[in-house]
Protein backbone atom coordinates (compact mmCIF):
# COMPACT_ATOMS: atom_id res chain seq x y z
CA UNK A 1 0.00 0.00 0.00
CA UNK A 2 1.25 3.42 -1.30
CA UNK A 3 2.37 5.71 2.09
CA UNK A 4 0.62 8.76 0.78
CA UNK A 5 -2.81 8.18 1.69
CA UNK A 6 -1.50 6.93 4.87
CA UNK A 7 0.62 9.47 5.80
CA UNK A 8 -1.83 12.43 4.63
CA UNK A 9 -4.79 10.58 6.93
CA UNK A 10 -2.19 10.13 9.66
CA UNK A 11 -1.51 14.49 9.49
CA UNK A 12 -5.43 15.08 9.10
CA UNK A 13 -6.27 12.96 12.35
CA UNK A 14 -3.42 14.28 14.18
CA UNK A 15 -4.24 17.81 13.19
CA UNK A 16 -7.91 17.45 14.17
CA UNK A 17 -6.63 15.72 17.59
CA UNK A 18 -4.12 17.94 18.56
CA UNK A 19 -6.19 21.64 17.41
CA UNK A 20 -9.44 19.98 18.75
CA UNK A 21 -11.22 22.15 22.42
CA UNK A 22 -11.81 18.79 23.17
CA UNK A 23 -8.87 16.52 22.46
CA UNK A 24 -9.82 13.43 24.27
CA UNK A 25 -13.38 13.79 22.84
CA UNK A 26 -11.48 13.90 19.42
CA UNK A 27 -9.46 10.81 19.79
CA UNK A 28 -13.08 8.79 20.78
CA UNK A 29 -13.98 9.82 17.72
CA UNK A 30 -11.16 8.47 15.72
CA UNK A 31 -10.59 5.52 18.45
CA UNK A 32 -14.52 4.59 17.18
CA UNK A 33 -14.27 5.30 13.45
CA UNK A 34 -11.25 2.45 13.16
CA UNK A 35 -13.40 0.13 15.41
CA UNK A 36 -10.74 -0.34 17.56
CA UNK A 37 -11.13 -1.19 21.02
CA UNK A 38 -9.39 0.67 24.32
CA UNK A 39 -7.38 -2.26 25.12
CA UNK A 40 -6.67 -3.37 21.15
CA UNK A 41 -5.27 0.74 21.14
CA UNK A 42 -3.20 -0.04 24.86
CA UNK A 43 -2.07 -3.19 24.03
CA UNK A 44 -0.44 -1.58 20.61
CA UNK A 45 0.88 0.98 22.66
CA UNK A 46 2.54 -1.31 25.16
CA UNK A 47 0.23 1.41 27.76
CA UNK A 48 -2.38 0.09 30.49
CA UNK A 49 -6.25 0.35 29.15
CA UNK A 50 -7.00 2.80 32.09
CA UNK A 51 -4.33 5.25 30.59
CA UNK A 52 -6.28 5.76 27.16
CA UNK A 53 -9.49 6.03 29.46
CA UNK A 54 -7.59 8.77 31.06
CA UNK A 55 -7.07 10.52 28.00
CA UNK A 56 -10.45 10.68 26.49
CA UNK A 57 -12.86 11.14 29.36
CA UNK A 58 -10.10 14.36 30.26
CA UNK A 59 -9.53 12.85 33.60
CA UNK A 60 -5.36 13.18 31.86
CA UNK A 61 -3.49 15.91 30.56
CA UNK A 62 -4.39 16.24 27.01
CA UNK A 63 -1.63 14.70 25.13
CA UNK A 64 1.35 16.55 23.53
CA UNK A 65 2.01 15.95 19.70
CA UNK A 66 4.58 13.32 20.31
CA UNK A 67 1.66 11.01 22.47
CA UNK A 68 -1.03 11.81 19.66
CA UNK A 69 1.72 11.19 17.17
CA UNK A 70 2.08 7.66 18.47
CA UNK A 71 -1.53 6.86 18.98
CA UNK A 72 -2.42 7.93 15.49
CA UNK A 73 0.69 5.53 14.23
CA UNK A 74 -1.11 2.73 16.42
CA UNK A 75 -4.91 3.12 14.67
CA UNK A 76 -3.34 3.03 11.35
CA UNK A 77 -0.66 0.09 12.02
CA UNK A 78 -4.06 -1.61 13.39
CA UNK A 79 -6.11 -0.70 10.46
CA UNK A 80 -3.16 -2.18 7.77
CA UNK A 81 -3.03 -5.38 10.09
CA UNK A 82 -6.25 -5.95 9.07
CA UNK A 83 -6.28 -5.13 5.52
CA UNK A 84 -5.97 -1.34 5.17
CA UNK A 85 -9.61 -1.45 4.47
CA UNK A 86 -9.99 2.29 6.92
CA UNK A 87 -7.12 3.74 4.77
CA UNK A 88 -8.01 2.97 1.34
CA UNK A 89 -11.64 4.00 2.06
CA UNK A 90 -9.91 7.37 3.13
CA UNK A 91 -7.62 7.82 -0.37
CA UNK A 92 -10.84 7.28 -2.46
CA UNK A 93 -11.75 10.03 -0.89
CA UNK A 94 -9.02 13.01 -0.62
CA UNK A 95 -11.02 14.60 -3.48
CA UNK A 96 -14.69 14.72 -3.08
CA UNK A 97 -15.08 17.20 -5.83
CA UNK A 98 -19.11 16.49 -5.71
CA UNK A 99 -21.29 19.06 -7.38
CA UNK A 100 -23.71 20.82 -5.20
CA UNK A 101 -26.79 19.38 -7.18
CA UNK A 102 -25.81 15.83 -5.91
CA UNK A 103 -24.51 16.85 -2.49
CA UNK A 104 -25.91 19.24 -1.03
CA UNK A 105 -23.97 19.54 2.39
CA UNK A 106 -20.65 17.30 3.54
CA UNK A 107 -19.43 17.11 6.79
CA UNK A 108 -16.42 15.84 9.32
CA UNK A 109 -17.59 16.18 13.13
CA UNK A 110 -14.55 16.89 15.48
CA UNK A 111 -16.43 14.89 17.93
CA UNK A 112 -19.27 11.83 17.97
CA UNK A 113 -22.21 12.86 18.91
CA UNK A 114 -25.72 10.74 19.77
CA UNK A 115 -27.42 10.10 16.66
CA UNK A 116 -30.69 11.60 18.05
CA UNK A 117 -29.06 15.11 18.23
CA UNK A 118 -28.98 14.71 14.53
CA UNK A 119 -32.88 13.49 14.14
CA UNK A 120 -33.20 15.99 15.87
CA UNK A 121 -31.47 18.63 13.31
CA UNK A 122 -33.40 16.54 10.76
CA UNK A 123 -37.16 16.82 12.37
CA UNK A 124 -36.84 12.92 12.16
CA UNK A 125 -38.71 10.12 12.96
CA UNK A 126 -37.01 6.65 13.75
CA UNK A 127 -38.34 4.06 11.46
CA UNK A 128 -35.89 1.23 12.66
CA UNK A 129 -33.46 1.50 15.17
CA UNK A 130 -29.93 0.88 14.37
CA UNK A 131 -26.74 -1.27 16.00
CA UNK A 132 -24.57 2.13 16.46
CA UNK A 133 -25.70 5.43 18.14
CA UNK A 134 -23.62 7.79 17.71
CA UNK A 135 -22.25 9.48 14.33
CA UNK A 136 -18.62 11.27 12.98
CA UNK A 137 -20.24 13.44 10.21
CA UNK A 138 -23.16 13.62 7.37
CA UNK A 139 -23.81 13.99 3.84
CA UNK A 140 -27.05 15.13 2.27
CA UNK A 141 -27.86 13.97 -0.89
CA UNK A 142 -30.03 14.61 -3.78
CA UNK A 143 -31.44 10.96 -4.11
CA UNK A 144 -32.13 11.03 -7.77
CA UNK A 145 -29.02 12.85 -9.20
CA UNK A 146 -26.54 11.02 -7.16
CA UNK A 147 -28.21 7.47 -8.37
CA UNK A 148 -28.79 8.16 -11.97
CA UNK A 149 -25.31 10.15 -12.25
CA UNK A 150 -22.63 8.23 -10.02
CA UNK A 151 -21.40 4.92 -10.89
CA UNK A 152 -21.41 2.28 -7.91
CA UNK A 153 -17.54 2.74 -7.32
CA UNK A 154 -18.33 7.10 -6.75
CA UNK A 155 -20.92 6.31 -3.47
CA UNK A 156 -17.91 5.30 -1.48
CA UNK A 157 -16.61 8.95 -1.85
CA UNK A 158 -20.30 10.17 -0.01
CA UNK A 159 -18.74 9.02 3.24
CA UNK A 160 -16.29 11.50 3.29
CA UNK A 161 -13.67 10.54 5.69
CA UNK A 162 -15.85 8.26 8.38
CA UNK A 163 -18.08 5.52 7.49
CA UNK A 164 -19.77 5.81 10.80
CA UNK A 165 -22.04 8.77 9.18
CA UNK A 166 -25.76 9.81 8.58
CA UNK A 167 -26.69 9.72 4.78
CA UNK A 168 -29.36 12.01 4.12
CA UNK A 169 -30.82 11.43 0.72
CA UNK A 170 -33.68 14.38 -0.71
CA UNK A 171 -35.95 14.23 -3.32
CA UNK A 172 -37.22 10.64 -2.22
CA UNK A 173 -40.99 9.35 -2.70
CA UNK A 174 -40.60 5.98 -1.45
CA UNK A 175 -37.02 5.02 -0.51
CA UNK A 176 -36.35 2.33 -2.70
CA UNK A 177 -34.32 3.52 -4.76
CA UNK A 178 -31.65 4.84 -2.08
CA UNK A 179 -31.94 1.72 -0.17
CA UNK A 180 -30.74 -0.53 -3.40
CA UNK A 181 -28.04 0.96 -4.35
CA UNK A 182 -26.73 1.02 -0.84
CA UNK A 183 -26.69 -2.55 -0.87
CA UNK A 184 -23.82 -2.52 -3.24
CA UNK A 185 -21.34 0.02 -0.85
CA UNK A 186 -19.91 -1.79 1.95
CA UNK A 187 -20.06 -0.84 4.78
CA UNK A 188 -22.62 0.44 5.20
CA UNK A 189 -23.67 4.14 7.23
CA UNK A 190 -24.83 4.40 10.79
CA UNK A 191 -27.66 6.00 9.67
CA UNK A 192 -30.05 6.58 6.68
CA UNK A 193 -32.59 9.25 6.58
CA UNK A 194 -34.91 9.56 3.76
CA UNK A 195 -36.19 13.26 3.08
CA UNK A 196 -39.58 13.90 1.49
CA UNK A 197 -41.90 11.47 3.38
CA UNK A 198 -43.70 10.17 5.98
CA UNK A 199 -43.46 6.72 7.70
CA UNK A 200 -46.43 5.29 5.94
CA UNK A 201 -45.24 6.58 2.33
CA UNK A 202 -42.06 4.12 2.94
CA UNK A 203 -41.28 1.00 0.24
CA UNK A 204 -42.80 -1.67 1.94
CA UNK A 205 -39.06 -3.41 1.94
CA UNK A 206 -37.32 -0.83 3.16
CA UNK A 207 -37.55 -1.67 7.07
CA UNK A 208 -36.24 -5.01 6.30
CA UNK A 209 -33.60 -3.79 4.08
CA UNK A 210 -32.05 -1.33 6.89
CA UNK A 211 -32.40 -4.55 9.60
CA UNK A 212 -30.30 -6.22 7.69
CA UNK A 213 -27.68 -4.19 7.02
CA UNK A 214 -27.92 -2.48 10.42
CA UNK A 215 -28.21 0.82 9.78
CA UNK A 216 -30.57 3.39 11.66
CA UNK A 217 -33.41 4.58 8.89
CA UNK A 218 -35.62 7.57 9.76
CA UNK A 219 -37.67 10.01 7.47
CA UNK A 220 -38.30 13.51 7.45
CA UNK A 221 -40.53 15.80 6.09
CA UNK A 222 -38.60 19.11 7.37
CA UNK A 223 -37.49 21.84 5.09
CA UNK A 224 -34.72 21.36 3.43
CA UNK A 225 -33.09 25.04 3.89
CA UNK A 226 -33.86 25.37 7.45
CA UNK A 227 -32.63 21.54 7.99
CA UNK A 228 -29.43 22.33 6.15
CA UNK A 229 -28.41 24.97 8.51
CA UNK A 230 -29.26 23.46 12.14
CA UNK A 231 -26.84 20.70 10.62
CA UNK A 232 -23.82 23.31 9.89
CA UNK A 233 -24.17 24.19 13.14
CA UNK A 234 -23.41 20.62 14.62
CA UNK A 235 -21.72 19.12 16.83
Amino acid sequence: MSDEPRDDLARRIAGEITLSSNPGATLRKWRTDFDVSQTELAERLDVSSSVISDYESGRRESPGIGVVSRIVRALLDIDESRGGGRIRQYARVISAGFESDIVHDLREYPTSIPLERFYEAMEATEVVPGERDHVSGHTVINSIEAITRLPSEEFYRLYGQSTNRALVFTDVTRGESPLVALRVVNPTPNAVILHGLEPDDLWEHATALAKIDGFALAVSTCDLDEALARLRELP
